[in-house]
């Protein structure tokens, strides 16, 4: 690498002498892709949020400000160089939920959270099993096919404490029947959402937040906004019956996957609970490879015992 620079800039050198370039390093490449990424992932977010509005809002301010400079409004620009700690904090305050949604977006990173799994042993006892998948499944293509609707948040790693104190805790065991007489209308459950943790319903009748995406479509009705909604907020799953089609529907990290398959809410809440050793968190999976070596090792030396203790019989 260091010979290619090297040749690149006796080329530069030679041909080029009346350019007066910049020495750019691999440092100052690196630099400028981790910049230009970084804008544009900022840019890319602020657009499907209400931030995009107040972003235009303070850039036609700022071209106000720029023709002020070119034909020396004095006094607007002493006002603009007086304000200007004012207004920093004024977007800190103004743009509050959104940065917070970036932080948490962050910090629910996959590569932070496969490899730095804080509570893992929490995962491990509170994940769902294929029965607990099942009966949701199955439970919800009977909904579907009924036209019942229903709003089922599943917890995952962040948890849901908030808006589980919003509605009814029950601590029941997962069962297709529960949650079809839960959804029943005009049952005092019915109303809102479920939250699911593990193999358990924790809670009934919870209120979960609306989304303020301005891409989702206007057809759409509050318990899809509401499944939107609590995914921008936390790493949870949703599901949702539409009360109109029966259709069904996932909410998961700010996306809304409509009319979706029964195989394919399966396949997405195994996903969820992390069920294959794919999935499982990095330190478990050491874990586990340790504890298979450590038999394997143990099976080796039972069965050359077992062969000394034949040959010495013989």
């Amino acid at each position: 690498m260091r010979e290619m620079t090297a040749s690149l800039y006796a080329v530069i050198d030679k041909y080029f002498y009346w350019i007066d370039l910049p020495k750019i390093t691999v440092i100052d490449v690196i630099e400028i892709i981790i910049i230009a990424f970084v804008i544009y992932e900022v840019l890319a977010w602020i657009k499907n949020t209400r931030a995009w509005a107040l972003l235009r809002g303070i850039i036609v301010i700022l071209l106000f400000i720029v023709i002020a400079a070119i034909f020396r409004m004095n006094v607007i620009l002493w006002l603009a160089a007086n304000l200007v700690s004012i207004a920093v904090i004024a977007l800190i305050i103004i743009f509050q939920p959104e940065l917070r949604n970036a932080l948490e977006t962050l910090g629910r990173g996959n590569l932070f959270s496969r490899i730095f799994q804080f509570n893992a042993d929490r995962n491990a006892s509170e994940r769902m099993s294929e029965k607990t998948i099942n009966d949701i499944v199955k439970a919800c293509q009977e909904m579907g096919k009924d036209k019942t609707g229903a709003l089922i948040v599943v917890e995952r790693d962040i948890m849901l404490r908030e808006y589980i104190r919003t509605g009814i805790e029950l601590d029941s065991l997962i069962s297709s029947q529960l949650l079809i007489n839960i959804f029943e209308h005009n049952t005092p459950l019915h109303d809102g959402a479920i939250i699911v943790r593990g193999n358990r319903v924790v809670a009934a009748t919870c209120y979960l937040p609306l989304s303020d995406n301005m891409e989702l479509s206007k057809e759409l009705g509050t318990r899809h906004r509401a499944a939107v909604g609590i995914s921008e907020v936390s790493d949870s799953l949703t599901i949702v019956v539409s009360e109109e089609t029966g259709a069904l529907s996932i909410a998961m990290d700010r996306e809304l996957y409509q009319d979706v398959s029964a195989d394919f809410l399966r396949e997405k809440l195994k996903e969820a609970a992390r069920i294959g050793n794919e999935n499982r968190p990095f330190r478990q999976r050491m874990r586990n490879r340790a504890m298979n070596t450590d038999a394997e090792g143990a099976r080796k030396d039972s069965s050359s015992e077992d062969k000394g203790r034949g040959s010495g019989d013989a």
